[in-house]
């Protein structure tokens, strides 16, 4: 049947790689590293592409990209070799093809096939780190500073239930404030000393 012929050719491509590259990485372990990286700080993001932010984070995170041999121009220009034209994302089959450009670069002596086998181990299994990154609380600014539950001590008493100020009333330190300047020790004693 057809199944037992997709497998078969499935084998003669697996067959034809170079051994060591089918036991060192799981290209599953790969792209589930770029399906994190791809949905990292777009929730509506199905994984299966990837923006160039994100590919540049990814790269960057992972060790590719380190500054020298691989800089962020090189991880921009790559991204853009890659997409299809007029897209703003990159596929998980881009961006292996993204990656055998930047392993050359990024391992200059190795064959290509070590090259990229480097490249996948800095990223397999790899996750967005949120370095410089804050995750923003679900609850707006304003909810919690109206939400009078939150408040203690003697703010609770300058809010009525709605969250409504009360105004001067709320505050019972209104006449509180006699001997303020009773406190100061040399009242009065300023012109004499100079």
């Amino acid at each position: 049947g057809t199944l037992a012929c997709v497998q078969h050719l499935q084998l003669m491509v697996l067959s034809s790689l170079p051994i060591p590259f089918l036991h060192s990485i799981k290209m599953s372990d790969v792209e589930a590293a770029f399906r994190k990286f791809a949905v990292y700080g777009n929730t509506s993001a199905s994984g299966n592409e990837m923006t160039g932010k994100n590919f540049s984070k990814m790269c960057k995170e992972c060790g590719v990209m380190d500054g020298k041999a691989v800089t962020s121009t090189d991880v921009d220009i790559v991204f853009n070799k890659v997409k299809t034209k007029g897209a703003h994302t990159i596929t998980f089959a881009e961006f292996q093809q993204a990656m055998k450009e930047l392993c050359s670069k990024r391992f200059k002596g190795k064959s290509p096939e070590e090259a990229l086998q480097a490249v996948y181990g800095l990223i397999k299994g790899k996750e967005p780190g949120s370095a410089g990154t804050t995750k923003a609380t679900k609850v707006g600014g304003v909810d919690r500073l109206t939400d009078t539950s939150k408040y203690t001590g003697s703010h609770k008493e300058r809010f009525d239930e709605s969250g409504k100020g009360k105004g001067l009333a709320g505050r019972q330190d209104l006449t509180d404030n006699s001997g303020y300047v009773g406190a100061y020790k040399g009242a009065g004693t300023y012109d004499q000393t100079h």
